[in-house]
């Protein structure tokens, strides 16, 4: 099959752990070059953030990324890219007059309507990787999505052939939004078991136990309420990977918040920020942690336990979005209530005093993620539902 993915604001190529480079565009690498390795031809496009990038850049993965213009060619925060989509469209829609692909597999909500604009008649296939009737609920005023995109993403739903959620607690959402369940499948997010691994490279450590926070410095992750839970495990340190360069995190307005509050709490000796890291150098930040923590407000799916799990690390987890998918609590972690650090703290206290449920924690963390969410089988899903789609024929095709 000739497959094209959009993804707008989220490359493939970008590094990590920036406000707006998360989860997302690990999985569009991922599912490409999975998708390559099974034989297809394989291209994604994103926006041109930088005046420099090529028009198009082949990766030894097999797959191509195509940077199309569509607004200034600068970094942009994504809530702002709305009004640039329909340019997007445009480029994507002369681009496919000419070399259309069998299916177009979108990514978040702005890259569904542009692939929706542009198609005509091919497949449109729909990942939302977040929703704005979470957000909105979650963050209320705070958020900063277009005011207009929960309508939106309810009429994606009824203009796209199939929705690819990632969690079950995602379907609940989009059928509250109109979509029928014989329109979407749950296909979940996947992780590299082949580089996350118990043995291998360790990021270096002092005698102190170590809990990690791994991802993007953004409020609603929970950083806060993890750095408030330290006063409960006063042996501990509290090492946070993500956000600016390490050169540059002092300057980061999210780490000065954090450090206010680690300074209230007195635990400030006990929190360390180490920056981004190289993506290759993430299983080694993993395995030097004692326990991983992933405590968002919400989250529509969340890779970081994934990781953790791969890398035979105890998760403890907030009971919230795909988290309670992949976290078996009492098996593989401990999942919690959102934005309770005391609950958190009592948590980490009693699982850090535990060797043996650790442990066990980690063992039955590395098998499930082998089992169920090791890359192969997540591209060979994805892959499935594409052919179930391709064989079923519209509607309004069938009436003619």
């Amino acid at each position: 099959m000739k497959i094209d993915l959009v993804s707008e604001h989220a490359s493939p190529l970008a590094a990590i752990g920036g406000v707006d480079a998360g989860g997302q565009n690990v999985h569009v690498a991922a599912l490409a070059a999975g998708l390559a390795r099974r034989g297809h031809e394989v291209t994604v496009h994103t926006r041109r953030d930088d005046d420099a990038l090529p028009e198009r850049v082949v990766l030894q993965d097999g797959y191509d990324v195509v940077h199309v213009p569509a607004g200034p060619p600068k970094e942009l925060p994504k809530d702002d890219l709305l009004r640039h989509m329909p340019e997007f469209a445009t480029n994507l829609r002369r681009t496919w007059s000419e070399h259309p692909p069998h299916l177009v597999h979108a990514h978040f909500w702005m890259s569904g309507l542009a692939s929706v604009a542009a198609a005509g008649g091919i497949p449109v296939l729909q990942t939302f990787h977040a929703l704005g009737s979470v957000k909105r609920r979650h963050q209320g005023d705070a958020d900063t999505s277009p005011p207009n995109r929960i309508d939106l993403e309810r009429s994606l739903c009824r203009s796209v052939r199939h929705v690819v959620a990632t969690c079950s607690d995602e379907v609940f959402e989009l059928r509250r939004l109109g979509l029928t369940t014989d329109r979407v499948s749950i296909v979940p997010c996947g992780v590299d078991t082949s580089a996350f691994t118990p043995r291998g490279p360790v990021a270096p450590r002092g005698d102190r136990t170590r809990l990690l926070v791994l991802g993007r410095l953004v409020e609603r992750k929970g950083q806060d309420d993890a750095v408030r839970a330290l006063r409960a495990v006063p042996d501990a340190e509290l090492v946070v990977v993500g956000g600016p360069p390490a050169d540059r995190i002092d300057a980061d307005p999210e780490v000065r918040r954090l450090r206010a509050i680690a300074a209230e709490a007195g635990v400030a000796d006990r929190l360390v920020f180490a920056g981004s890291v190289a993506r290759d150098d993430v299983p080694g930040w993993i395995r030097s942690s004692d326990v991983v923590l992933a405590v968002p407000w919400y989250e529509p799916f969340g890779i970081t336990p994934l990781e953790a799990m791969a890398c035979g690390r105890p998760v403890v987890a907030t009971a919230v979005g795909g988290l309670q998918d992949s976290v078996v609590d009492g098996v593989t972690g401990d999942l919690v209530p959102p934005r309770d650090p005391e609950r958190l703290g009592q948590v980490l206290a009693a699982l850090l005093a535990d060797d043996a449920r650790r442990a066990a924690y980690g063992a039955e963390g590395v098998q499930r993620a082998r089992a169920r969410y090791r890359w192969s089988r997540v591209v060979a899903d994805t892959e499935s539902v594409y052919r179930q789609v391709l064989a079923r024929r519209p509607l309004v095709e069938a009436a003619r």
